[in-house]
């Protein structure tokens, strides 16, 4: 089928590909292309309101078969630009009945309102989560800092005229000495005495 004609080529098939194929996928493009662009008869389309017309038609026939999404492959495809005007005439005569204010009015309409909707649950969904998250945090139990807080001891006096700054636990207070955190100097065994 059509799908078999334009697939996501490798760097191998880009190479192997035949003029063949190049002059199918070139053929193929300008068969929809001047199918779309045959203008509409008002003599021959005359239906009723709402009624599809033969564009309309034929561009759900081109959604059916998979066609819609062979274009935007070869529009997006770095290796497949030189169908690239090809696909932007084809793009712009699937657009040639279309209003542009109506167009944009279309993402305004119901689906706006749903979309707005949506968004709203989103973000209550969002907040009760937060909630939740704070909640569970709350219940947890805090790990416990080894940092005991930083003291000053009043009428001890550092180097210099500073007092000293205690950097342990109020527990370890009883045990203060100046050469607390100090390596105990090593004496030689035959110095010992």
């Amino acid at each position: 089928g059509l799908r078999g004609a334009v697939t996501a080529p490798s760097p191998q098939d880009w190479e192997q590909r035949q003029e063949e194929d190049t002059l199918l996928i070139e053929r193929i493009l300008l068969l929809v292309r001047n199918v779309l662009h045959v203008p509409p008869d008002a003599t021959e389309e005359q239906g009723v309101d709402g009624d599809a017309s033969v564009h309309d038609r034929v561009l759900w026939a081109l959604h059916v078969s998979g066609m819609d999404d062979l274009l935007k492959f070869l529009a997006s495809a770095q290796v497949e630009q030189q169908w690239a005007l090809h696909i932007l005439e084809i793009i712009s005569l699937m657009f040639r009945d279309q209003n542009p204010e109506e167009l944009a009015a279309l993402g305004q309409g119901p689906a706006g309102a749903e979309h707005g909707e949506d968004t709203r649950e989103l973000q209550t969904l969002r907040q009760r989560e937060l909630a939740e998250r704070r909640a569970r945090a709350l219940q947890r139990p805090s790990r416990h800092s080894r940092f005991g807080g930083s003291y000053i001891l009043q009428g001890l006096k550092s180097i210099g005229d500073r007092d000293v700054v205690f950097h342990k636990g109020l527990h370890n207070l009883k045990s203060y000495s100046h050469d607390l955190g100090k390596e105990p100097r090593r004496v030689p065994r035959r110095r010992q005495a």
